[in-house]
């Protein structure tokens, strides 16, 4: 069954916040999904938005991403704050989008949203190693509406 206003059911959810919780395990970065059924903004505009309304710009290293998804309106955007976003630049990001936009095509939104938040914690691993005084500093779950 399909929760309310997502694409996704419960064990969906389930399965994308377990893959938050594994990439997140390996670094201090942090990583949110937030889905939302429509927005007529451009996706990179909202999704900025969105970022300040969970507070991502508050992580000690400005090392979070944000996937959002607006599955009625079909508009997807990834977005890394400053201090990921000096290392990766725009065909991190782009790339990971294109890889979103092909599972989705084939239906497959939770496969495809935790592929991109495995690969996602790879490289924020690469660059914001997990140390032992790491604490999650965002919530895990995925986020809807606003």
């Amino acid at each position: 069954m399909f929760t309310k206003d997502s694409i996704l059911t419960t064990i969906e959810e389930q399965q994308i916040v377990e893959a938050i919780r594994l990439a997140e395990q390996n670094t201090s970065g942090e990583i949110r999904v937030h889905i939302e059924k429509s927005n007529e903004k451009p996706p990179i505009e909202r999704a900025q938005e969105v970022f300040y309304i969970l507070n991502m710009q508050e992580t000690e290293f400005q090392n979070g991403i944000l996937i959002y998804i607006a599955y009625e309106s079909r508009k997807v955007a990834i977005i890394g704050d400053k201090g990921i976003h000096k290392f990766t630049g725009d065909d991190f990001w782009n790339a990971e989008k294109d890889l979103l936009i092909h599972y989705f095509k084939k239906e497959k939104y939770a496969d495809g949203i935790s592929v991109v938040i495995e690969q996602m914690g790879e490289k924020l691993k690469e660059f914001f190693p997990y140390t032992v005084n790491d604490k999650d500093e965002l919530s895990n779950e995925i986020s809807n509406g606003y």
